[in-house]
């Protein structure tokens, strides 16, 4: 999960994955980013395996000239944006809701994803909450 609150439409993307999230997945998900937004990409994240294994090591090196990590403390949610966003799907979205498989599951949070970029006071709350904010 990422976005982006600058710009007249604030960007937010949403990569599910069946299953545990593995380093190709972290790969793949920073290359559509850069696909998204040519510019240079800002990533704050936590210290998950996948984050830390050597192919992603190895990938964000290589990609060093357009992507800068920002590495959170072991376990600080509190600081992390992202988190702010899982919490509403969690509790908003998906609270009582129990899908039969991953489809129904994936076309609520795709449908969720595009009216949450709609509501970019939510998403500088996220920001605000986490201690972050644009200049």
């Amino acid at each position: 999960m990422a976005y982006s609150p600058h710009g007249r439409r604030a960007r937010f993307f949403l990569s599910l994955v069946p299953g545990a999230v593995r380093s190709e997945h972290i790969i793949r998900c920073l290359q559509r980013l850069h696909q998204h937004h040519r510019g240079p990409l800002i990533v704050i994240w936590d210290g998950v395996n996948p984050h830390r294994s050597v192919a992603t090591r190895e990938f964000v090196d290589q990609a060093s000239h357009w992507l800068t990590l920002v590495r959170l403390p072991a376990y600080a949610p509190e600081l992390n944006p992202v988190e702010g966003a899982w919490s509403w799907f969690k509790r908003i979205v998906v609270g009582n809701f129990c899908p039969d498989g991953h489809g129904p599951l994936r076309r609520v949070l795709r449908l969720a994803r595009r009216r949450l970029t709609k509501r970019r006071p939510l998403l500088l709350g996220f920001l605000r909450k986490s201690g972050l904010s644009l200049p």
